[in-house]
């Protein structure tokens, strides 16, 4: 397992919410080594990582659940968004009717009800894979404030999964995303995405947590699970 650490100033500078995301899928890129013609990923929201290959493919497919992010998605002769839901065992055998040269998956993964399902139904699409899944570590100091328990699976736990279906390399990397005040930081928190849309603390404690949590940054702890 490798280890290792990235630290970002000042989120809101880059006047967007996804400023993780993005770092994501360029790391996952970087861990391709060929080019390959027919790719798919797996919850593929508004379409990111699309739009970050740069290289010439045959076909890519982008799977998400939310019609909405679909909508969003570049479509074109050999780009299709499709709408499907990786915790229906039907959308793996409807997939299974392809070939593809490639699987990705940005940022989704940890949302999976049943992981150990989503990763043996990848197994049999009998592709190469470049995953990114965010941990529990994610949000570690405030969750840890707010007495809050995470939803997100332990490195771990995932690294125990994959490794009954993938003979591949895991990697962990800690983001730090620096912020100029709290105010912008829960900001961030709402707009981005990464908590998961869960809201358990009433205005007050929320109040309390604004001016009280101790550090000006939220840490991102996210996993890569790829073929070499």
């Amino acid at each position: 397992m490798k280890i290792s650490s990235e630290f970002s100033k000042h989120a809101l500078e880059y006047d967007k919410y996804n400023v993780i995301q993005n770092r994501v899928i360029q790391k996952l890129l970087s861990l391709v080594n060929n080019k390959p013609l027919n790719i798919l990923d797996l919850g593929c929201g508004n379409g990111s990582l699309c739009k970050a290959i740069d290289w010439n493919y045959e076909h890519f497919t982008g799977v998400d659940f939310a019609p909405g992010m679909l909508e969003l998605h570049p479509k074109s002769k050999n780009i299709e968004a499709v709408y499907g839901d990786f915790n229906d065992k039907t959308l793996f055998e409807n997939l299974l009717t392809c070939q593809y040269d490639y699987i990705f998956s940005a940022s989704a993964l940890q949302w999976a009800e049943d992981l150990d399902m989503v990763f043996k139904n990848i197994k049999n699409l009998n592709a190469p894979i470049a995953l990114a899944i965010f941990t529990s570590n994610t949000f570690k100091t405030l969750n840890e404030t707010a007495s809050i328990t995470s939803l997100l699976r332990s490195a771990d736990e995932v690294n125990e999964l994959q490794k009954k279906y993938f003979d591949v390399e895991f990697e962990v990397i800690n983001y730090k995303l620096e912020f100029e005040s709290t105010r912008d930081m829960f900001r961030y928190i709402k707009k981005s995405g990464v908590s998961g849309a869960r809201k358990i603390l009433s205005y007050k404690e929320s109040k309390k947590l604004l001016n009280e949590y101790p550090v000006n940054y939220l840490e991102f702890e996210v996993i890569f699970i790829y073929s070499i």
